[in-house]
């Protein structure tokens, strides 16, 4: 069930980070989950992409430069029948539109949104490019989380624009929360949660240092979490949380970010599987 071509409206589709020097995140990211990296850009492109595979099949995007003054980041697309619409219920429910829709060069059409916090999220009508056709195994994007600390808002926000529902998820003594498109047949059948979860959202509003915004966030799942953490560092990444198990999910994580500051988590369920 890991193999994917195409994706039902109001599902995340796909993840990129944009890089100040997205050759040398090119060699970080093959390095650490295997990827092969191909630099499809356009020949009149100002900037640099490279489309990362995984057996083949395609998994994420490296591209570069990012805006003037934005940081490296892990970005999610959710996947929609009207880039332009959905912009315009985002701007309706309270959030902003940051970059106006846009035909892409591979025939899609997209957007950038933020809620009433500032998290931002793409939109995208996808052309010949139809989303990650890997999810949920190692080396792959597994689930893209939000990172708020006025989760009631975002609950509305993501409900009016994207038709999300939500439910609640107890990790022992924490609570989490999970995004659902109805309907929708998903992830994987062993999987602990509804296989109409599409992301999650874990409030921080106690954890947060003062000069980190809303925002989402990327996973990939991995064959070890332990060994992934090493390598990221041995590579010039950084480990922001070390391995720590989940508590209540048969789920162990870290955090970690690449060189450039980019942020993202590795997974690996350690039972069920």
């Amino acid at each position: 069930m890991s193999a994917r071509d195409g994706y039902a409206p109001g599902v995340p589709c796909w993840v990129d980070t944009w890089q100040p020097d997205p050759q040398a995140a090119a060699r970080f990211y093959t390095q650490l989950f295997g990827w092969e990296a191909e630099e499809p850009t356009p020949t009149d492109s100002e900037g640099k992409q490279y489309m990362c595979r995984l057996r083949g099949r395609d998994v994420a995007a490296i591209a570069g430069p990012p805006p003037e003054g934005a940081p490296a980041a892990w970005g999610t697309y959710v996947w929609v029948e009207d880039a332009d619409e959905t912009a315009a219920k985002a701007a309706d429910a309270g959030g902003s539109v940051v970059v106006a829709p846009f035909d892409s060069y591979d025939g899609g059409r997209m957007a950038i949104v933020a809620d009433p916090a500032g998290a931002v999220i793409g939109v995208w009508k996808p052309g010949a490019h139809r989303g990650a056709q890997l999810v949920n195994e190692p080396g792959a994007w597994s689930m893209s989380s939000l990172n708020t600390r006025d989760p009631e808002a975002a609950k509305a926000f993501y409900g009016a624009v994207f038709g999300w529902t939500t439910s609640s998820l107890d990790l022992g003594g924490s609570e989490a929360t999970m995004w659902h498109v109805p309907g929708y047949v998903g992830g994987e059948p062993q999987q602990p949660v509804p296989r109409d979860v599409v992301a999650t959202m874990t409030p921080k509003a106690d954890q947060f240092p003062g000069d980190v915004p809303p925002h989402w966030s990327v996973d990939f799942w991995v064959g070890e979490v332990d060994g992934a953490a090493e390598k990221a560092a041995e590579l010039g990444g950084r480990v922001v949380a070390p391995p720590y198990d989940i508590p209540g999910t048969p789920l162990r994580q870290a955090v970690l970010t690449d060189p450039h500051g980019a942020a993202f988590s590795v997974t690996k369920v350690t039972a069920g599987r």
